[in-house]
């Protein structure tokens, strides 16, 4: 349990780390921001795109081990079925989250930040604790 604990740890981690380092990396001016602002149709398209995403992903992560299939599977296969379904969890929420902040600073487009910050505020509700971890793969009964 304590070994998938750490490989979850370390996803997200690695994610919230990278998302970091492009903030730092953009605002220190090292890296050049706002290169898409011209691409107004893309920017439409694209907020349009990430805030279904977004919104979708934040609900089905944090909603995810309720569902009666993934609760049977944590259950019955713990440790496999975790570190499965807690990736996929994370991956709803990191990924889109990284991808928000590069967004935000391509297009300078305040929504992408939002977005981005939203789910940053989702990841103690699943920050992959030891205690967490154990009650996931219990019965609820």
């Amino acid at each position: 349990m304590k070994e998938t604990r750490n490989q979850l740890m370390a996803v997200m981690v690695f994610a919230v780390l990278v998302a970091i380092g492009a903030v730092v990396l953009y605002e220190t001016g090292i890296m050049e921001s706002g290169l898409f602002e011209e691409h107004k149709n893309s920017e439409f398209i694209l907020t349009a795109l990430m805030e279904l995403i977004t919104l979708g992903g934040v609900f089905i992560a944090l909603r995810l081990f309720k569902f009666q299939k993934v609760h049977q599977d944590l259950i019955t296969n713990k440790e496999h079925a975790l570190f499965r379904w807690g990736i996929l969890r994370l991956a709803l929420l990191l990924i889109p989250m990284v991808a928000n902040t590069y967004f935000y600073y391509m297009f300078m487009n305040t929504t992408f930040g939002y977005m981005a910050i939203i789910q940053l505020l989702c990841l103690p509700f699943v920050f992959p604790t030891m205690s967490r971890c154990q009650a996931e793969v219990e019965s609820g009964e």
